[in-house]
């Protein structure tokens, strides 16, 4: 029989994340199947999950009916139901929470977007989501713009586990990281106890090759030598940076700072690889999975993605192959006159209105749902 590559991703100290989440996934048995069979060790959600489940499904209208005639408006019948979602989700998790002594076993859930320049805001909702999911193996999503830097301190000082989501560039990546070590090294300052506060780093990967691909090929269409060398690095970009925030990953967390704290039971923040679904459709279906293999690192990953890769996936440490390689992608694109720091900058605002804009949606859609009064 053949080997599972989901499975084997665990042996190479990776862990695979599902990327959705699904009222009847959780009820009808599958997800306990994904975790049994495939080893699924974790779960992500954001705002246009939840969107594409209540919209796209009728699971959800008679609490949505249920809810509206007891007076509850759109955005606290979306805090329910996503809540009771992740409560649920997290549950079949739990025992993978205890066994791994809280490595994996996570479920996300995000604050509201519309939050994500708002620091003392964000730090409010955090807390309160946090109190109701009450459950120890869920992560609460904030976003790493420079408003969120401060949040992840806080939270993370305060004993709440943080997913940092929306992560495109390697100098945010670094402070997103010193955010979290700083958090923990306040709590350790208060005689607190920092072995159960965990936290995850989301570098989110297909979406640079998405912005950039398009500025390599004005160049190649134009010819000459600028057009050979952005042949060469179309495509790589994406991975190339991922490559090299391990680097950082290795640097900050392998540091004698660091190594402080984990005497006193701190865990590392480790990196997950978010958008990894294929986007581009002349590339491997699992592209961004396959090469960003590696030690102490998550990938979260979309159903399809799942299963393109349990079918046909070929798991190798792949992540600190070709490191020099991908700094020379870097600097290359630099040479070509596209600024990552722009690219990485525009992708932030536009990650911050994509989950805004099936927030939005789904309000209205909770709206019309709901009986008239």
């Amino acid at each position: 029989m053949k080997n599972n590559p989901l499975r084997e991703l665990g042996t190479l100290g990776q862990a695979i994340w599902l990327d959705y989440i699904r009222r009847e996934l959780i009820a009808s048995g599958a997800l306990r199947r994904l975790i049994e069979e495939d080893g699924v060790r974790g779960m992500t959600s954001n705002p246009a999950i939840f969107e594409k489940a209540i919209v796209e499904s009728h699971d959800y209208d008679a609490d949505i009916r249920g809810m509206a005639l007891g007076g509850k408006g759109a955005k606290d019948i979306y805090e329910a139901l996503s809540q009771r979602d992740v409560q649920s989700a997290a549950d079949e998790f739990r025992g993978l929470y205890e066994r791994t002594e809280g490595k994996d076993g996570y479920v996300s859930l995000e604050v509201n977007p519309h939050l994500a320049n708002d620091t003392k805001g964000t730090i409010l909702e955090a807390r309160r989501l946090w109190a109701a999911l009450n459950r120890p193996n869920v992560f609460i999503k904030v976003p790493a713009t420079a408003e969120g830097l401060p949040v992840i301190r806080q939270l993370v000082s305060e004993g709440i586990n943080v997913n940092v989501t929306l992560l495109f560039g390697l100098p945010r990546y670094r402070q997103a990281a010193e955010a979290y070590i700083a958090g923990i090294e306040a709590r350790v300052a208060e005689g607190k106890a920092v072995n159960q506060v965990a936290s995850v780093a989301s570098f989110f990967v297909s979406r640079i090759d998405v912005l950039v691909d398009p500025l390599l090929e004005e160049l190649i269409a134009q010819g000459g030598k600028e057009a050979d060398l952005a042949r060469r690095v179309r495509g790589q970009v994406a991975i190339a940076s991922a490559k090299m925030a391990y680097q950082i990953y290795k640097e900050i967390f392998g540091s004698d700072r660091f190594g402080k704290l984990a005497a006193q039971g701190a865990l590392a923040q480790r990196l997950l690889w978010a958008s990894t679904g294929t986007k581009t459709p002349d590339y491997s279906d699992v592209k961004y999975i396959e090469a960003l293999i590696g030690p102490d690192t998550v990938n979260t990953t979309p159903p399809e993605t799942l299963d393109a890769y349990r079918d046909h996936g070929e798991p190798k440490a792949r992540l600190e192959e070709d490191v020099k390689e991908a700094g020379w992608v870097l600097e290359q694109v630099s040479e070509l006159g596209i600024s990552i720091d722009q690219v990485t900058r525009q992708l932030e605002d536009e990650g911050v209105a994509k989950f805004n804009k099936p927030f939005d949606t789904l309000m209205t859609v909770l709206a019309q749902k709901s009986p008239r009064q």
